[in-house]
């Protein structure tokens, strides 16, 4: 009975909550040519461009120019008095749409139950009325890669999507609609020191499960490959939809790249030259996601051309004897080995993306340079993701999402002020500042 009033008081709860959702309707297309004038332009691939001037027709940036930029007739022109434009920042990892109130089931889709479930696909699950969504926007965030979880023992975790966030579902909002697959790797290094009073009878068995779960990982790979063989041998064969799901990532054919990379979520050393090994020996895409211990193997991930996701910047040090600044100081270290790299909001909360701009700030305050800091939640993540030729940087062709700030936005006092997504301003209301109306008419 205590149970059943208990998902009542859920239901009206959850209901309560969405009732009071901010409407956050989306912008019809760019129907007329905008001009933003008397601006500071941050185009990101060079330098800023002081008193600079945008032009964005059709969704995309036309042209950028000095204060004389000519604009075409029936042009709308927006005076910036000064403030600065960026390109929208890119979050390379999040669970966006996925999951909005993590304590409440209902409202959370990130993973599937098992071990391996490469079929799961995070765009169909992607809830594009999310509250969290116009949240994440007023941070400058404009696209996110909307990540699929595994569970507590899950390695294959599915296909991850990447959206712009803004519009009406996720086939208008989806930039890729499948870029990766995503496999966690279990923890190798077993520190017995977390298993206080365990026999080494239980150590065994842990250890020996760890190997049962790397060998099933292998094994689906190499049913994978078995499955490709049998299908381009005979169209007919009967579909596995696991297995489909994995055909891109494998090679079309020896020596050939596949047509879609693989993230391998690792942060431990023994984690991370065991991702190394298994791409190498599959013929996998890699790139990493999490990459503490990333620095320690810097050579061979610029050799092998490894890009580095580097996850949960704002988290403890991964040993007891590390510097308290080691994970800080790791995008740095990873820039001065010329590891391509790019920085990502590494909680399970995704109301956290919003501070995204914030991780890459810490990052630069111990000791990545601040054009880096700014690429490595821009322009980087777009070219790691395969969209640098539309997102990313403020270039003529590319799209135009961008929004206009009062100062540096790794700063967390710096105020967005306006936000356009494909030439679409965007209103920047949601949850947070209906509260704050609401409570400003208190008296």
């Amino acid at each position: 009975m205590k149970l059943t009033h208990c998902i009542t008081a859920l239901a009206v709860s959850w209901a309560t909550l969405t009732a009071h959702a901010t409407p956050n309707t989306p912008p019809p297309p760019q129907r007329e040519p905008l001009l933003l004038r008397n601006a500071t332009l941050h185009p990101v691939s060079g330098p800023a461009i002081p008193g600079g001037s945008l032009l964005i027709e059709g969704g995309r940036i036309r042209a950028i120019g000095g204060a004389d930029l000519p604009a075409p007739p029936g042009t709308r022109t927006l005076d910036l008095g000064g403030r600065h434009v960026y390109p929208g920042l890119v979050a390379a990892q999040s669970s966006l749409g996925l999951a909005e109130i993590r304590a409440v089931a209902a409202s959370t889709d990130t993973g599937e139950a098992g071990p391996l479930n490469p079929n799961a696909r995070a765009l169909v699950a992607f809830n594009a009325d999310s509250e969290l969504l116009p949240v994440t926007r007023g941070g400058g965030v404009l696209a996110a890669l909307s990540v699929p979880e595994a569970g507590r023992n899950g390695m294959i975790a599915g296909t991850s999507a990447l959206l712009q966030l803004e519009g009406w579902n996720w086939q208008d909002m989806a930039l890729t609609p499948e870029f990766a697959l995503h496999i966690v790797v279990p923890r190798l290094r077993l520190n017995s020191a977390l298993f206080p009073g365990q026999p080494e009878a239980r150590l065994a068995e842990i250890r020996r499960s760890t190997e049962a779960r790397l060998k099933l990982l292998d094994d689906a790979f190499e049913s994978a490959k078995a499955y490709a063989l049998a299908r381009a041998a005979d169209p007919a064969t009967a579909v596995d939809t696991r297995w489909e799901a994995m055909r891109p990532v494998l090679p079309a054919a020896p020596g050939r790249a596949p047509a879609r990379p693989v993230v391998m979520h690792a942060d431990d050393l023994a984690q991370i030259r065991f991702a190394l090994d298994f791409a190498a020996r599959h013929g996998l895409k890699l790139i990493l996601s999490g990459g503490a211990d990333a620095w320690r193997v810097a050579d061979t991930l610029r050799e092998r051309q490894v890009p580095v996701i580097v996850t949960g910047l704002l988290r403890l040090p991964m040993r007891r004897d590390d510097p308290p600044d080691a994970l800080f100081s790791l995008p740095a270290r990873l820039a001065a080995a010329g590891v391509q790299f790019c920085i990502a909001e590494g909680g399970r909360d995704s109301s956290n993306a919003r501070n995204l701009p914030f991780e890459a700030a810490h990052a630069r305050a111990y000791g990545l340079s601040p054009a880096d800091a700014l690429k490595a939640v821009t322009l980087y993540p777009a070219q790691i993701l395969g969209v640098a030729d539309r997102l990313g940087s403020l270039e003529v062709g590319k799209l135009a999402n961008l929004f206009v700030a009062d100062g540096d936005p790794l700063e967390p006092s710096t105020r967005i002020e306006q936000v356009f997504v494909q030439g679409r301003e965007v209103p920047l209301s949601d949850r947070q500042t209906a509260l704050r109306d609401k409570y400003l008419q208190r008296r």
